[in-house]
C-alpha cells in the first residue's frame, strides 16, 4: 500500500482515512505494508513502532490491540536512487545498464538515498517522480511478499504503475478526490493527467462516493465496470473524550477544514453574518488554514463580525476532538467534496451537522441538515434552527449518532477486500 500521509502527521482527511481503512483491513486478515515518503518515528506509539525498509518488523505498545496490528508494517522509503527521471525512463535506463553489465543488484552505481520531505512543497512533483522510482525498488525487494498493490490518491499513482510494472501484481488505485474537486474547471493539468494514467493502469479504481465515481466516468474516460464505490468511515475511539470546559455562554458554530475554495468557507462567512444579524449570541469557528485564509479574514472584518469569529489554525489529534466537543453545530459548506469525513467525526461527537449536497458523505448520511453550497440563506436557517431549537438540535444529535456508529470501518475494508480479490481474478483471467 503506498500512501503520502499518516497520522499523527496529516494535512486532511486523507491520512484519517488510510489510517482507519488499514485497521479494518488488518481486521480482516490483509497483511499490509505500509510505503510512506518519510516515516517520523512517532506514528500512533501507542500501537506501532516505525522502522526503515531494511527492518519491517513493528513492535506494538497496546495488547488489546495486537491483532490489529501485527498485521501492519510501515516502510520508510530508504532505497537507491538515480538521477531524477520518469518512471518509464527509469525502467528503460535500468534494463540498459542490466544489459550492458554496468549494474548488478547492490552495485555501486545504486548507493545513495533521497530525503523525501513528506510534504506538499514546491518540490511535490519532482518527489512523486522520485517516490516512483524508489516504488519499484521496493517492488524488486519484496518479490512474492505481496498479491496486489493499492495506491491512495494521485500523488501515489506512479509509485503504483511502477510496482505494478516491477511485480506484475494488479494495480487498485483509490480516488480519494479528484483534481476537479480541488480545483473545479481550472484544473491542473499535469495532476489531471497524472490521475488519468494510474486509474488507466489500475486493475481496478476505488472511488469514495458516487459522486466521485461519475467524475472519475465522465471526466477521465474510465470505464465504468472497473470504477467501484466504497464509502469512506469512522473511527470510535476505545476510551471516551476528555471533558473540555466550555468557559463561554454562547452557542458555539465550527467549520473545520482546508481554508480553501473546495471547502467553501466563504459561505459559511456568508452565512454566518445573516444568523448574527437575528441572534448575536453566537460564535463562529474556523478551524483550519490554506490559501483563502486572508480573503475570509479580510471578508469577517468588512462585514464587522470579528468580534464573534474565531480563527484556530490548523488543528491535529485531539485537538480535533476537543473542538467537536465545544461545537454546538458543525457545518461543512463544500462546493465539491468528494466524501467528507469531519461530519461523521462531529457526529459521533453528539454534534448536529449541516452539509453540502453537493458532497459523498451526503449519500449515507440522512440525520444531517443538507444544503447547496451556494445556497447561504439556507445555510444560516439552518443554523438558527439548530442554535434557536434545543429539541431540534437534540433529535439530530442523538439520531445522527445511532446513523454514523452504523459507518464502520470494518464494514468499508470487506467492501475493499472484495475488491482485491476481483483486481487478482480479474487479471488472472486476462492471462
Amino acid at each position: 500500500m503506498f500512501g503520502w500521509e499518516f497520522p499523527p502527521h496529516i494535512a486532511g482527511g486523507l491520512g484519517t482515512a488510510t489510517y482507519g481503512l488499514t485497521r479494518g483491513l488488518a481486521k480482516h486478515g490483509v497483511d499490509i505494508k505500509m510505503v510512506v515518503p518519510k516515516a517520523y518515528g512517532d506514528e500512533d506509539q501507542r500501537f506501532v513502532r516505525v522502522v526503515n525498509a531494511s527492518d519491517v518488523v513493528t513492535r506494538f505498545g497496546d495488547t488489546a490491540h495486537k491483532d490489529i496490528w501485527d498485521k501492519m508494517t510501515f516502510i520508510e522509503i530508504d532505497s537507491n536512487m538515480i538521477p531524477y527521471a520518469s518512471p518509464e525512463e527509469y525502467f528503460a535506463k535500468r534494463e540498459e545498464w542490466e544489459r550492458t553489465g554496468k549494474i548488478t543488484t547492490g552495485g555501486d552505481i545504486w548507493t545513495g538515498r533521497y530525503a523525501f520531505s513528506g510534504r506538499y512543497g514546491e518540490n511535490l512533483l519532482e518527489e512523486v517522480a522520485r517516490y516512483a522510482m524508489v516504488a519499484a525498488e521496493v517492488a524488486k525487494e519484496m518479490e512474492g511478499q505481496f498479491d496486489v498493490i493499492h495506491a491512495h490518491d494521485w500523488l501515489t499513482y506512479y509509485a503504483g504503475i511502477a510496482a505494478k510494472a516491477v511485480s506484475g501484481k494488479p494495480l487498485v488505485v483509490h480516488m480519494h478526490a479528484t483534481e476537479y474537486d480541488r480545483s473545479g474547471e481550472n484544473i491542473n493539468r499535469t495532476v489531471y493527467d497524472i490521475e488519468r494514467a494510474g486509474m488507466e493502469a489500475a486493475d481496478r479504481v476505488i472511488a469514495v462516493s458516487n459522486l466521485t465515481r461519475n467524475i472519475v466516468i465522465e471526466k477521465y474516460g474510465i470505464p465504468a465496470d472497473k470504477v467501484v464505490t466504497v464509502h469512506n468511515a469512522v473511527r470510535f475511539a476505545g476510551t471516551a473524550a476528555e471533558e473540555v470546559e466550555r468557559g463561554v455562554e454562547d452557542k458555539i458554530v465550527t467549520f473545520l477544514g482546508r481554508i480553501t475554495y473546495q471547502k467553501g468557507p466563504d459561505y459559511f462567512v456568508e452565512a454566518a453574518a445573516k444568523v448574527l444579524k437575528k441572534l448575536p449570541g453566537v460564535r463562529f469557528v474556523m478551524a483550519g488554514s490554506g490559501d483563502m485564509m486572508n480573503h475570509v479574514v479580510r471578508r469577517v472584518a468588512a462585514l464587522g463580525i470579528a468580534d464573534r469569529f474565531h480563527f484556530t489554525g490548523f488543528l491535529k489529534g485531539d485537538d480535533v476532538q476537543k473542538m467537536f466537543s465545544l461545537s454546538d453545530v458543525y457545518v461543512m459548506p463544500s462546493v465539491s467534496e468528494p466524501f467528507g469525513i469531519s461530519p461523521l467525526e462531529a457526529m459521533k461527537s453528539n454534534v448536529p451537522v449541516i452539509i453540502s449536497k453537493q458532497s459523498g458523505v451526503a449519500e449515507v448520511l440522512e440525520y444531517a441538515v443538507k444544503v447547496d453550497y451556494w445556497d447561504v440563506d439556507a445555510m444560516a436557517d439552518a443554523i438558527y434552527a439548530l442554535v434557536q431549537y434545543p429539541a431540534l438540535a437534540s433529535m439530530f444529535s442523538s439520531k445522527g449518532l445511532e446513523e454514523v456508529t452504523g459507518l464502520k470501518w470494518d464494514n468499508a475494508a470487506a467492501k475493499v477486500k472484495e475488491v482485491y480479490q476481483a483486481a487478482i481474478d480479474s487479471q488472472t483471467t486476462n492471462v
